[in-house]
This record gives structure tokens, sequence and C-alpha cells, in this order.
């Protein structure tokens, strides 16, 4: 019988020149302002799913509403804590994370950075409702994309406070995704558009559109670093 793949065979070991340079490579690919923010999630795993998509998908950081006191309040301590560290494949030591008590607690935070919010779910009546790729997710200088928990979905509260529901179309019998799946499809969208709007432009509005676009893609010899 095979034996479980450690961290240390998931991910290989880069020497700190190595990882000073990956690092220096993707941080002009970070989409900035743009978090990602995942609602009383019941599975650890799952949280580490996300911080993995986030980080893969140039998201600037993570917050999690955390009613149930899962994770430690200190980023260090959730980079050290092996449950979250090994699900994310090292993701966590790379995104930042923030834990949250409440729902309302996340929002007051984000609404006095001047942050708005939109929320996946199905389209509610009274809201206004976006299908994923008929969406402008750059708008907003300040976006929070929320994803809500595995069973229940988005809450009442959240949606409540949210500026907008996302939806992604969906054709089968089950039009439903798990949160790995959900949060990688919505957040890949959501940062190929920022990514190809801060190449084009240094400020919001449209404003201070450059001369010559930076690139979207990291170029081959970035992406082995």
């Amino acid at each position: 019988m095979s034996q479980p793949l450690d961290e240390e065979d998931i991910v290989p070991k880069k020497s700190k020149p190595s990882v000073r340079a990956r690092a220096d490579a993707i941080r002009p690919f970070v989409c900035k302002n743009l978090i990602a923010v995942i609602e009383d999630p019941s599975d650890v795993k799952n949280i580490g799913t996300v911080i993995r998509n986030v980080n893969a998908l140039g998201v600037e950081k993570v917050y999690v509403v955390d009613p149930r006191k899962a994770l430690p309040d200190d980023w260090q301590d959730m980079r050290e804590r092996p449950s979250l560290s090994k699900t994310s494949v090292s993701a966590v030591k790379w995104s930042f994370v923030k834990r949250f008590d409440s729902t309302d607690d996340c929002f007051d935070h984000l609404e006095r950075k001047n942050f708005h919010s939109v929320v996946t779910s199905p389209h509610v009546k009274g809201k206004c409702n976006i299908y994923l790729h008929e969406g402008d997710f750059t708008e907003h200088a300040k976006l929070a994309v929320w994803f809500g928990n595995e069973a229940r979905g988005i809450s009442d509260r959240a949606l409540e406070r949210s500026d907008a529901c996302v939806a992604i179309p969906m054709f089968g019998m089950i039009e439903s995704l798990n949160l790995g799946t959900s949060s990688d499809i919505v957040l890949y969208e959501v940062t190929k558009q920022r990514r190809l709007y801060q190449s084009q432009y240094r400020l919001r509005n449209k404003r201070g559109k450059r001369a010559t676009p930076l690139p979207t893609v990291m170029a081959p010899e970035q992406s082995s670093l």
C-alpha cells in the first residue's frame, strides 16, 4: 500500500533566493484591493482549498467569517497550523488571512475601508442579480467577493448587506457546485477582468491609461521560477 504524500512531496522546497525571485515575479499580477470572503465554513479543509485558489489566481487577501472559532485570530498562528497548511498546499503561508466572529463584523470592517461586496448566490428577488460572465468586476476599485456555507449557502444577512448577487450559470440536473469549485470559477473570472484593467490603467474610472499595457500572464521563464 502506497504511503500518503507529505507536504514536502507536494511542494518542492526552494532556496531563499528562488523564493524571493518568485515573489518578485508574481507581485505585478496580484489583483490589488480584491478580497475573497468565506462565510461560516463548516470544514477547515474547504478553507484551505479556497486559500489555495486565492493564491493561485492572484487574489490579494482572504477573510473568513468564523463564528465557531475554528481558526486562530493571528495569521502567523494560521500559517503554522498543519490542517490549513496541508490542505492549502502551503498557500496559507503566502496569502494573508483574517478571521471575523460574525458576518456583520466583517461587513463593518470592509465598509470602513470602502469595499463593495458581492455574494455568490442564485438570483434573489429584489436584489441586483448578475450572471458571472455578464458582470463588470472592475467597476469598484475595492471589491470583496463572498462565498457561503457549504450546505446553506450565503446567509440572509450577507444578502441584505451586499450590493449584488453573482450566479454561475448551470445546465445540469444538479444545480450546485462545491465551495472549492465555485470559488475557483468565480475568482478566475473576477481576477481575469481586474488584471486586464490593471494592465491598461493606473487609476480608477479608466484614468491614467498606460501607453503600453502591462502583461496579463507571466512569461514562461517567470512561471518556472
